[in-house]
């Protein structure tokens, strides 16, 4: 099982609706508002490092309230 944390950056007002959207994305096991640089964290979980990197990060980059991500891919 491979594990990756997705910061995501929203527009202005749209960080709870946008991590109602991304709890419902395949391969989301869940979805916070946060405080900081960030707006959402995303815990993703697939079986394949692609899994994740198109599947989920790919999906979130396509949407309009999001301004900017970064994918870590946890190691362990």
């Amino acid at each position: 099982m491979v594990r990756a944390f997705i910061m995501v950056k929203a527009a202005t007002g749209d960080a709870e609706t946008l991590a109602g959207q991304l709890g419902a994305f395949d391969h989301v096991a869940v979805a916070n508002v946060v405080a900081g640089n960030f707006d959402v964290i995303v815990e993703a979980e697939a079986t394949e490092v692609y899994d994740i990197i198109h599947s989920v990060a790919s999906r979130i980059r396509g949407l309009g309230e999001v301004e900017d991500t970064k994918t870590y891919v946890c190691l362990e």
